[in-house]
């Protein structure tokens, strides 16, 4: 069991229900941390302002942050659909010029843009798509939604959508990392890297408890919310997926997506510096 040294830790983790086999059972095992829920890229900003000790992070904040590391082997990623980051479009995606981003988006929205632009060359205008706002709420030619929000069908028409797990699966033949665990260097964390991969197996292990509670929230089948847990997702960051991460910081870092707030380090050192 993982006890904090001086002060409870304060952990931030996803509302979503791709997170929740990751955190399931986190007072039971570490019953001494605050356990923060919210959206990815505010996550991204109470661990950077040090508002969180550790904070289950939008994947390119580790490129964003070099003095980040990555805390466990726990994490969001996929091997082919996702089905929970879809973009949509009223035009052919060759055609798109004004494309609107899911706030809550760090990851999927530089995602997006790799895709679009390493396949047809597209380097659209882009649009704030708030929390509040649904995806007929913007004039865009194409909208990226993420999370529980992206698993309904839209009530619009559109011409094309990606399932950007698996239009990133088929273009470079690797897994995909949505989010991981991550900290500041100078963090002082215990054991608590190895209870969050203990936490992580346990959540896998009680992926249909987990989808019968989530379920009726979402109003979607508990079948399907397996579906999505099991099929969809996996939580394990193995050397495919560390090789993915390290593509698709390649390809952020040469199409200029990101700002770097210190000096970065090697892509290779970032997606290997896990304690």
């Amino acid at each position: 069991m993982f006890t904090a040294a001086v002060r409870p830790l304060r952990i931030g983790a996803v509302s979503y229900l791709n997170s929740k086999p990751l955190i399931e059972g986190l007072g039971l095992l570490a019953p001494e941390v605050e356990l923060v829920l919210d959206y990815p890229s505010r996550l991204a900003d109470e661990l950077a302002a040090g508002r969180l000790d550790v904070a289950l992070v939008p994947s390119i904040e580790c490129l964003r942050h070099p003095e980040y590391k990555i805390v466990s082997d726990a994490c969001v990623a996929t091997r082919g659909p996702v089905l929970s980051v879809k973009l949509y479009s009223r035009v052919p995606m060759s055609e798109i010029c004004s494309l609107a981003l899911d706030d809550g988006s760090r990851t999927s929205a530089v995602l997006t843009r790799i895709m679009l632009a390493e396949r047809y060359g597209v380097f659209p205008s882009i649009q704030p798509l708030t929390f509040g706002q649904s995806a007929g709420d913007t004039e865009a030619d194409a909208v990226l939604l993420i999370g529980d929000r992206a698993m309904h069908e839209p009530t619009v028409h559109y011409a094309a959508t990606w399932d950007l797990g698996e239009e990133w699966l088929n273009w470079s033949g690797l897994p995909f990392v949505f989010a991981h665990w991550a900290a500041r260097s100078e963090t002082a964390l215990g054991g608590l890297a190895e209870t969050l991969s203990r936490i992580r197996d346990r959540g896998v292990e009680r992926v249909a408890e987990i989808a019968r509670r989530e379920a009726p929230k979402l109003e979607i089948p508990v079948q399907r919310a397996i579906d999505y847990l099991t099929r969809n997702l996996h939580y394990t960051l193995g050397s495919a997926e560390r090789n993915g991460l390290k593509l698709f910081y390649e390809l952020a870092t040469k199409l200029e997506l990101v700002s770097i707030s210190t000096q970065p380090k090697s892509t290779k050192s970032l997606t290997w510096n896990i304690v």
